[in-house]
């Protein structure tokens, strides 16, 4: 029978797999801290600062108890008690010419009896380089279309509207998918929505070697750091205005170490800057907008 128990230990064996792929890849090992939260529930925390991750994280969570005044005004949630679990993950390479990323697949379920699912992967590139943005895409296509041919047009067009800054008129990268509140319906069933959650995580090492080893030897300057160090403003911005996971975490009575392992451990804020004409950082820029069709 797939309880939330059973969910939760999916998710925990995905921890698992997906730190053991990164550690192959980058040549170090990730730190573990275990925490457990005070109103019930607790989590792993897994670090890494490597050799080719400057700062990356691996957490798994599972949380439970009451839905409190602050989760009911700061979230959609409106039932007595919550169960959530979930794996999340942010990498911030040394390279510049290596992106960010960024996945989450989580499950939550409430004492009226609904559930749901939700999740995605997102790419960030420091430099956007259309073939790997192409190929980024077509993978995460291509399990999305295992489950349902009309998941992947929807799921990237949520993540282009998603992952987007409206204060600078940009998307935060490349995008990937983004879906929530999935429940089964006449199409796909509860456990192959989880089936799909786990696919999801599997294939992220695989995406994310390619993108690694594409960009592993490319000669950094100077100019690479200081664009790299812009960039990466503009996550942070992402994160603590408008990401749901974290305005989550925060208001349910998270860690916030584990909460904000997701930022990048340097970044740099430059007054009205504007990158040259005709240069691979106004490439980048002009590159930063919804509706771009990677997968032509």
């Amino acid at each position: 029978m797939m309880d939330r128990n059973s969910i939760a230990g999916r998710f925990k064996k995905l921890q698992d797999h997906i730190c053991g792929e990164i550690e192959k890849l980058d040549g170090q090992s990730f730190d573990e801290d275990s925490w457990t939260r005070a109103s019930g529930g607790g989590g792993r925390t897994r670090i890494i600062q490597g050799d080719i991750i400057e700062k990356g994280g691996v957490n798994f969570s599972e949380v439970y108890g009451e839905v409190t005044p602050m989760m009911r005004k700061n979230t959609e949630i409106n039932a007595d008690e919550f169960f959530a679990s979930g794996v999340s993950i942010v990498l911030h390479p040394n390279s510049p010419h290596i992106p960010i990323i960024h996945m989450n697949v989580r499950y939550f379920e409430l004492s009226n009896g609904k559930y749901w699912f939700g999740g995605g992967i997102d790419l960030t590139p420091h430099y956007v380089d259309m073939d790997l943005a192409r190929s980024f895409h077509k993978g995460l296509k291509s399990t999305c279309d295992k489950y349902d041919l009309g998941y992947y047009p929807k799921f990237k067009d949520w993540a282009d509207d998603y992952f987007f800054l409206p204060h600078r008129n940009e998307t935060r990268g490349v995008g990937g998918i983004f879906f929530d509140h999935l429940s089964a319906d006449s199409k796909v069933g509860k456990e192959e929505l989880l089936n799909f959650c786990i696919d999801l995580g599997e294939l992220f090492p695989i995406l994310y070697k390619e993108q690694v080893e594409a960009g592993l030897d490319k000669k950094i300057e100077k100019h690479h750091i200081e664009w790299q160090m812009l960039r990466r403003s503009r996550y942070v911005e992402f994160n603590l205005v408008h990401d749901r996971g974290t305005k989550f975490g925060l208001v349910s009575g998270g860690r916030t170490e584990s909460i904000l392992m997701s930022m990048p451990p340097m970044a740099q804020w430059k007054y009205d800057f504007h990158p040259e004409g005709n240069s691979e950082e106004a490439f980048t820029q002009s590159m930063l907008k919804k509706g771009i069709d990677f997968v032509l």
